[in-house]
């Protein structure tokens, strides 16, 4: 099943025509209306025309975290405010990042969010549990992604006593959750007696803020016998669903008509282009409009797979060093 066939689908050549296209668009975007980008391309000599094809983005400068967290949100932004729906300040241990988003990021989020659910199989059979604190713009997008696809919604929020109290209630069949607040809730049932295998839990769909493979999977499918989905959701890219899992759990799928991914060498700018060797994950928004993020590098060590998965999904795999096939 596909929540949106037509792009989960595309040729590869159709998926680098619309990447050319979108990168173009993005970059000229960021250079006309970003204090942050136009200041940037200024200095390396960069001008929106020396983008003609995808390899050119190697003109382009890489971004690092440390870069975001000393930059404001501000200079990033390429539209007044009056033009932002949304505003998230997202406070992790890696630190603080600040987000906008318009009416058109939301909507997009919205859709690619939708898109992860379905390759989980959610639908509008599911009772969905959703742990999180909501004035996260991810989590909204979660809710919304939801709604959309006609499930029962139970926000949970983030007290124990909530969670407790709501899981009596209502008979949740998938569970959607960071890996942290997922391993508080089997400890808060532990202390009371009872075991997380005796309800009715089926899956469990993990927003990996740091890590696109979560290091708890392991532990967390042998304590609730329960599927395991992983979705990358960093708080600079502000969307959960940039990377995510079907059900046939080979690798990681990336929303490759929103984000060009490349792979470079650690402690290097040298690009790694063979499928099957490892390299860090470096991305790139194609349709963000308040605030595009170009060659972000991620800290992430992945390869591409080769071949297309089963799904029927064309977007390439990445999979991690730890990646792990449920059974």
């Amino acid at each position: 099943m596909y929540a949106n066939a037509q792009a989960e689908t595309m040729s590869r050549d159709q998926i680098k025509i619309l990447q050319l296209e979108r990168l173009k668009q993005t970059v000229e975007w960021a250079y006309e209306k970003s204090a942050f980008y136009n200041q940037l391309f200024r200095r390396r000599k960069i001008k929106p025309d020396s983008i003609r094809a995808l390899e050119d983005i190697n003109r382009l400068p890489l971004l690092n975290l440390s870069t975001l967290h000393r930059t404001d949100a501000l200079d990033i932004l390429t539209l007044p405010l009056s033009s932002v729906l949304r505003f998230s300040h997202i406070i992790e241990t890696t630190g603080e990042i600040t987000k906008l988003y318009t009416k058109g990021d939301v909507g997009r989020n919205v859709e690619l969010m939708t898109r992860c659910l379905v390759a989980a199989d959610v639908n509008n059979a599911s009772i969905v549990g959703v742990q999180g604190e909501m004035s996260d713009s991810r989590m909204l997008d979660v809710l919304y992604a939801l709604e959309t696809l006609n499930a029962t919604v139970v926000p949970l929020g983030t007290d124990y006593r909530q969670w407790l109290r709501l899981m009596e209630l209502a008979t949740i069949d998938t569970l959607i959750s960071t890996p942290q607040l997922v391993m508080q809730l089997i400890i808060q049932l532990q202390t009371l007696g009872k075991n997380i295998i005796d309800y009715p839990i089926s899956k469990i769909i993990c927003l990996n803020t740091n890590t696109i493979q979560n290091p708890l999977q392991q532990h967390i499918m042998e304590r609730t016998l329960s599927k395991v989905y992983n979705l990358f959701a960093p708080p600079e890219l502000g969307c959960a669903g940039v990377i995510y899992q079907c059900d046939e759990h080979s690798g990681h799928h990336l929303q490759e008509d929103c984000y060009l991914a490349e792979l470079v060498k650690f402690d290097s700018e040298e690009p790694v282009t063979e499928d099957e060797h490892m390299g860090e994950l470096v991305l790139t928004t194609l349709t963000a409009q308040a605030m595009p993020l170009i060659r972000y590098r991620t800290g992430q060590a992945v390869r591409r797979m080769s071949g297309q998965c089963s799904c029927g999904r064309t977007f390439i795999r990445l999979a991690t060093p730890y990646t792990i096939k449920n059974s």
